[in-house]
């Protein structure tokens, strides 16, 4: 694989996530225009990026209909200015579409067929709820290839609980309490809002503006997460506070070969080394991220001990804790979810994915110290993803301090 062309992440933006539903910022917005503001605003930063030079755009939703439908990536570089030479194409791997669009076009970047693309996703849950318009195929059920389990994600991380008694309903809470104390404390240190791209709404009572994410709840306590009911089982474990809400938001990156990166004059901000799916009994599809990367590392050649950085999706407490049970990392570890994460930040599907690069990209920055940094996620139907990057300031000596 001496060969293989150098894959970099230039940039990456996203929109803040907003509440589904009526009561949400997004709820008089069109979700593709959310998505084509996110590429806009990732163009305007890269102004030296000439649009005809841009190979392809990919863009991911869960549910392909409505605004979210017809050919995405394509409509969407049309909408947002580039020119009409620009492909594009529509993703679909539920949670891990913006994920999945970064690992295909990177894997094209890798083979040489493209030089730039841009890939990205967007959900809009209060238009398009996950799961509606899907007609599941009667046979999953009749021959009880799955569980009707697997088709609630809620029902998927209760029995993660069931199977490991040690993965507490407290537990979680406290990991959830610590994801919006990280949050506050991203946002009172200017980490988020860099990469934020600003949307303009309209409510009844007129045009505003959106600049930061609706759904942290910096005053959540573990005496209000214990209150909580638990919608997917009575006497359950999983509550709105421990999981990641319904969101809408949209997301969008730069990708490169390195050699463009350099004739093009772009800071690169982290090298893709590896990347690796793997599925895992839909039921407990929670578990997915951890095969996943055990793939990825393998491919790259690496241990879990040379990662120094994690930015996992919180689509529930009791997934990531699973993932770092599994590598024997503490919950309270610093190297993971530096900036806290989607139990409060929240989770739109598609787009979380390009959320946890700008995140991941972020933090190499602030971490000379740090080689190798990864971004996981758990996806629905029982999958896992991961990505696996390399940081373009890693300092050999300031590791060593």
């Amino acid at each position: 694989m001496a060969d293989r062309t150098e894959v970099v992440f230039v940039d990456g933006v996203r929109t803040p996530f907003g509440r589904a539903g009526e009561k949400g910022i997004y709820w008089n917005t069109r979700a593709d225009d959310l998505v084509v503001k996110a590429m806009i605003g990732l163009l305007e930063r890269n102004p030296s990026v000439p649009g005809e030079r841009i190979d392809e755009v990919a863009i991911a939703a869960t549910t392909q209909t409505g605004d979210q439908g017809l050919t995405l990536g394509r409509t969407a570089a049309l909408l947002s200015g580039l020119p009409k030479s620009v492909p594009g194409f529509a993703i679909d791997r539920m949670c891990a579409g913006a994920m999945t669009a970064v690992t295909t076009l990177g894997a094209g970047i890798g083979f040489g067929a493209y030089d730039l693309a841009i890939a990205g996703g967007v959900e809009h849950m209060g238009r398009h709820p996950m799961g509606s318009g899907v007609d599941p195929n009667p046979r999953f059920l009749s021959e009880r290839l799955v569980s009707e389990d697997a088709l609630n994600m809620g029902a998927t991380a209760e029995r993660i609980h069931d199977r490991f008694p040690a993965y507490t309903k407290e537990r979680s809470d406290r990991f959830a309490l610590r994801s919006q104390q990280k949050v506050a404390a991203a946002y009172a240190a200017e980490k988020i809002q860099p990469d934020l791209v600003s949307v303009a709404i309209r409510s009844d009572s007129g045009w505003g503006l959106a600049t930061r994410d609706e759904a942290p709840r910096p005053e959540t306590t573990m005496e209000g997460l214990a209150t909580l009911k638990t919608p997917f089982r009575p006497h359950g474990r999983v509550t709105a506070g421990n999981a990641s809400g319904l969101n809408d938001g949209a997301s969008a990156c730069l990708l490169a070969s390195g050699k463009a990166a350099k004739d093009l004059g772009l800071t690169v901000k982290m090298k893709m080394v590896s990347f690796a799916f793997a599925g895992v009994e839909p039921e407990v599809m929670g578990l997915g991220p951890v095969p996943s990367t055990e793939k990825a590392l393998r491919k790259a050649g690496l241990s879990i001990t040379d990662i120094g950085l994690f930015e996992l999706n919180e689509a529930f407490a009791v997934q990531v804790i699973s993932f770092l049970d599994h590598f024997g990392i503490d919950d309270e570890d610093p190297r993971v979810n530096e900036y806290g994460g989607a139990i409060a930040v929240g989770h739109p599907l598609a787009s979380s994915g390009v959320r946890l690069m700008n995140q991941l990209a972020r933090q190499f920055s602030e971490h000379p110290e740090v080689r190798y940094g990864l971004t996981a996620m758990c996806i629905g139907l029982g999958q896992g993803g991961t990505v696996i990057w390399e940081n373009p300031n890693f300092n050999r000596k300031a590791s060593k301090r």
